[in-house]
């Protein structure tokens, strides 16, 4: 398999992961601070990374340089993730799901603007297609749904970790300097915890964590371990073998997953024009799987 091969299929386990955080998140979002949970969660998925990179790469002193890197990314990926559970308070999770759609564009202007990877036209296209499917997903096929759509308070919230999202995306590319993907991870989940144990202290103490809800418990151990490390590091795998955008651009297929994963928890399934959107995504897809033809010479990295 081709590292280029092997980003895609990151992705697309990233990419299931990662919409179970979305409905989990709104089960527990009322339940806990938004800091609180979001600085547990980095400290388990920290002890995760931490003891995997030991197992196999383990943790060289060079990756040690220039800490200040881990910071940053740290700082980003917190902010996404505070962000994202102050929005689900009220925001439903199919919405903030479409929100999230928004990511691949402004993450292709992110690696624009920081590592002038070019967006082609076959991506654009792609990008294009995905967004539309989704969007016909996340509404279920239901136009007077789409005509009638106002934008809430929690989808604004979201909406600016998603900028967050978008940053750190193109910016691991920028500050690695050849570690190992779970290595690189590693210290970002690091110092994203000192910063949200630092700025969330007060929650953090003022949390009962003894007698927390059960689906609280639950919701952090999956967040932790699927929807922050394993997909931390498959998403930190993936950028290093993939241009921004179509990393990305697997975030179209959250939606579909999310509406998986609602009902997997008991809610109604969605029409069969929904079928539609989903196929839209797969096709969108297809198209960043196929090599550019004619690549631009300013392009830097790999199709």
């Amino acid at each position: 398999m081709s590292p280029q091969a092997q980003g895609h299929l990151a992705m697309l386990v990233f990419s299931a992961l990662v919409a179970g955080s979305f409905s989990l998140g709104s089960l527990v979002a009322n339940q806990i601070a938004p800091e609180a949970l979001t600085a547990a969660r980095f400290l388990i998925a920290s002890v995760v990374i931490g003891v995997t990179a030991l197992m196999t790469t383990g943790l060289p002193r060079n990756a040690a340089q220039a800490p200040w890197r881990y910071l940053v990314l740290g700082g980003l990926f917190a902010a996404y993730f505070v962000l994202m559970f102050h929005g689900l308070k009220t925001a439903p999770p199919v919405s903030a799901a479409a929100v999230f759609t928004l990511t691949p564009v402004m993450s292709a202007v992110a690696g624009w603007v920081l590592l002038r990877q070019i967006t082609t036209p076959r991506m654009a296209l792609a990008l294009t297609v995905g967004a539309v499917g989704a969007l016909w997903v996340i509404f279920r096929a239901d136009w007077q749904a789409i005509t009638a759509f106002q934008i809430g308070g929690g989808e604004i919230i979201y909406f600016w970790g998603c900028i967050a999202h978008a940053i750190y995306t193109p910016m691991v590319r920028k500050l690695n300097r050849g570690e190992p993907a779970v290595v690189f991870s590693f210290g970002t989940m690091v110092a994203g915890c000192i910063l949200l144990t630092l700025y969330g202290w007060s929650d953090i103490r003022a949390t009962d964590w003894v007698n927390l809800p059960l689906i609280v418990w639950v919701g952090l151990l999956y967040l932790s371990i699927f929807a922050t490390a394993v997909s931390f590091v498959l998403v930190q795998f993936a950028t290093l073998r993939l241009p921004s955008a179509k990393v990305m651009a697997y975030t179209y297929l959250t939606p579909s997953w999310v509406i998986l994963w609602e009902i997997g928890l008991g809610q109604q399934p969605p029409p069969l024009l929904v079928v539609v959107g989903a196929i839209l995504t797969v096709v969108a897809l297809v198209l960043l799987l196929k090599t550019e033809e004619q690549r631009r010479t300013t392009n830097p990295v790999p199709e």
